[in-house]
């Protein structure tokens, strides 16, 4: 499972995870188009693609798309914020979607994050780590009831004390739950046999560089002809062909 994740994803189709399950090849021209839209102050240049498994929350020079028919995921560092209401408008509805949703979380510092955006009017946001509640806003959902009702505790480890102040949830189970319930998969799945996993859904990975700063491609040099073997070989030939 990734230990962190900064993902948006962007959805039309009514069952995500089967778009997903059904279709695991994304397409790479759509992914590179769509990655020069978010970054326009930057030089976009493709590079390794992965799978969620890897690349969910990837460093802030790099960006991981996924374009599926209906739903497309986008993988960055802007999505890691602590108040996922401030996520740039550019970001908020790039493909005129449906829906639009962050899903965000780091096991180091143990925080979650999710939010939802419905034809790019904002419905729902949260993020906090295991003491502190960073944002709530929106009128929470019905999916959430569990978490709040203690259901989802923190697991400590042999001889961790809880602090008092521990929120009745764990964060990253709870934004965890969010995408399980908007997406249809978890990052964090400890199942035997998942329906669909990070590992199964591929990403176009892409190398962000400032503008005009992006590395000339190396293209492989032309093989040097010899001159004077190939004069040798032509009047070889020239002498063959002579009539006697």
């Amino acid at each position: 499972m990734p230990s962190t994740a900064s993902s948006l994803w962007y959805v039309d189709a009514p069952d995500p995870v089967s778009v997903l399950r059904e279709h695991p090849d994304p397409d790479p021209a759509a992914a590179f188009a769509l990655a020069k839209q978010l970054n326009p102050d930057r030089d976009v240049v493709p590079a390794a693609s992965g799978t969620l498994k890897v690349w969910a929350g990837p460093d802030p020079g790099s960006m991981y798309i996924g374009c599926y028919p209906g739903v497309t995921v986008v993988c960055g560092a802007q999505a890691a914020l602590g108040h996922p209401t401030r996520l740039p408008e550019l970001l908020v509805r790039p493909l005129a979607s449906e829906h639009t949703y962050l899903i965000s979380y780091d096991v180091r510092h143990g925080w979650g994050a999710f939010a939802h955006w419905e034809r790019g009017e904002f419905r729902r946001s949260f993020s906090s780590t295991r003491v502190d509640i960073l944002e709530d806003e929106g009128l929470p959902l019905v999916w959430e009831r569990p978490y709040w009702a203690g259901e989802h505790p923190v697991r400590l480890h042999p001889g961790e004390f809880p602090d008092p102040q521990t929120l009745p949830f764990d964060p990253l189970d709870f934004a965890d739950g969010a995408n399980a319930e908007w997406l249809g998969f978890r990052y964090r799945t400890k199942e035997p046999e998942p329906e669909l996993t990070p590992a199964d859904i591929e990403v176009c990975g892409f190398s962000l560089f400032p503008k005009g700063q992006a590395p000339i491609p190396i293209r492989p040099e032309e093989p040097k002809t010899d001159e004077h073997a190939a004069n040798r070989w032509f009047n070889w030939l020239r002498g063959h062909d002579r009539v006697g």
